[in-house]
């Protein structure tokens, strides 16, 4: 063998470790190992990150929201029922409560399946992705920005 044969051969046996460490499978993004997860899409590298240190604020610690608590618990209920249940939307001006109604709402019905997927607004345009993740998946998912 020459220098040159020896060379090419060893090339060729780093390329293919090189490979194997580069396309190598992502661990697989597994949506109830925790209650809330983060969607995380860097370099082309979907993945959940759990959420630690989550709010334990409750819908009954709410103040002045008693009509968006009501059609929230409402909605909420039939979703986790598997009943028909509508979208939501909550918008209005910082301070209004909105996050709270979510953290709440997820803290009030996560025993009975309710996730959170937290997706950042320059990540929205991987929604069609997360629906796909979510699609046949056990629980019940809110998707929150």
């Amino acid at each position: 063998m020459t220098d040159m044969d020896t060379f090419f051969q060893r090339a060729t046996e780093l390329l293919d470790r090189l490979e194997q460490r580069l396309l190598a499978p992502q661990a697989e993004l597994r949506l109830n190992d925790a209650v809330a997860n983060r969607w995380r899409n860097e370099n082309g590298q979907a993945r959940l990150q759990p959420a630690r240190n989550l709010s334990g604020i409750r819908l009954d610690d709410l103040q002045c929201l008693d009509r968006q608590i009501e059609a929230i618990r409402r909605n909420t209920e039939q979703f986790v029922n598997g009943l028909p249940a509508n979208n939501v939307l909550l918008w209005g001006p910082r301070g209004t409560g909105k996050s709270s109604l979510i953290k709440a709402t997820l803290n009030e019905y996560a025993d009975r399946g309710l996730r959170l997927i937290e997706v950042e607004k320059h990540h929205l345009v991987d929604l069609p992705d997360i629906a796909e993740l979510l699609h046949g998946e056990e629980g019940y998912f809110i998707i929150y920005c």
